[in-house]
């Protein structure tokens, strides 16, 4: 068996699942690797045969994103983009998976491939799936249109529907013995050092491992120290934490979750998919800020003495939701065009119109 897994580098968490399935998806057949994005922070050794800069999401300082560098990368490399659509040769193989990677959606549709949305954003198609008080029509239809499929399996913090399996957790977290060493894990992407440090300052009873992109090699201040975006070394710090303060991502708030550390999150800024997983992480009792202001401080204090949340305890689910996968994979079953889209369509929903193919 043939199979293409077409993986987001728009994120670490996308990469950090990609390297764990492998080893088991290459017991189902020969597994050719697509990697599309740029902003990655994590190095990666998985074996890549297509890669694409993608359409990815770019930050600004203060913990949101910056919607002039993302509309930017997008226009300058649409004629790229719809080259690449044209030119992935998705018709050779018997399965393709994709983890909301939306060049190997397009190409799908277009050439009417049937293709597994798998990942955390494929859990959206539930309504089950826990959203803000205030839904975002914008939000929601990037999460169901982005990477369109004929089938789709969804990973979350627990089973909201009969097609959502439990998070894959890294095999390093899963048979950790987690110990509290008194320090708080930190990994804010969207934020910028400065901004950090000025709150965690203030803070000075309580050490911070800030993992940074914007550092090449260690660097202490005061009870801060800087660490590079390294996974080995982020595993470590988390296991022997007293808590974790992150994004309102996935992997890293489940792996937080299951070592039951304390575990504040805060949502990037005009990320609907952040808000969504805040929403079902305040279910459980997790401490979610919108946003890092002059209150910080307050929060970070009240959450060291007193949060407390719905303990986890997750195994390795990546057997269960592979077998599903290819036992339930059909192309003849699940190929329909009210299910693959127009190609046009698809772009039309994306917002990129006016688009001529000719």
């Amino acid at each position: 068996m043939k199979i293409l897994y077409a993986v987001q580098a728009t994120g670490n968490g996308h990469i950090s699942r990609a390297t764990q399935l492998l080893p088991y998806m290459e017991k189902y057949g020969e597994v050719d690797v697509f990697l599309s994005g740029s902003n990655c922070d994590l190095a990666t050794d998985l074996p890549v045969k297509y890669r694409s800069k993608g359409m990815s999401f770019f930050y600004n300082k203060n913990g949101g994103l910056d919607y002039l560098k993302t509309a930017g990368h997008v226009t300058t490399g649409l004629k790229r983009i719809i080259s690449e659509v044209r030119s992935l040769p998705v018709e050779k193989y018997d399965v393709v998976i994709n983890d909301f990677e939306s060049i190997t959606s397009l190409s799908c549709a277009s050439k009417k491939v049937a293709s597994v949305n798998f990942g955390h954003q494929a859990s959206f198609q539930s309504s089950f799936v826990p959203r803000p008080a205030n839904k975002e029509f914008v939000g929601e239809t990037v999460l169901k249109n982005y990477a369109r499929a004929s089938q789709y399996i969804g990973l979350h913090f627990k089973r909201y529907d009969d097609f959502i399996f439990e998070p894959v957790v890294k095999k390093e977290i899963l048979e950790a013995s987690p110990v509290n060493n008194g320090h708080i894990t930190v990994y804010l992407s969207a934020y910028h050092d400065e901004v950090l440090i000025k709150y965690f300052r203030q803070v000075p009873h309580v050490h911070f491992h800030v993992f940074s992109k914007q550092v090449k090699q260690k660097i202490v201040q005061d009870n801060v120290t800087f660490i590079p975006v390294q996974q080995a070394a982020f595993n470590e710090s988390m296991i022997h934490s007293m808590g974790v303060i992150t994004g309102a991502g996935f992997e890293t708030p489940a792996e937080v979750m299951h070592l039951q550390k304390k575990l504040m999150v805060i949502p990037i800024k005009g990320q609907y998919e952040q808000y969504c997983n805040a929403a079902a992480l305040e279910e459980f009792g997790v401490k979610v800020l919108q946003t890092i202001d002059e209150t910080f401080v307050a929060h970070v204090n009240q959450w060291l003495e007193s949060y407390t949340y719905e303990p986890v305890s997750y195994t390795n689910v990546i057997p269960e939701v592979l077998q599903h996968l290819f036992e339930s994979y059909s192309p003849e079953k699940h190929l329909a065009l009210n299910v693959l889209p127009d190609f046009r369509q698809v772009l039309a929903r994306l917002g990129l119109i006016n688009i001529s193919f000719d």
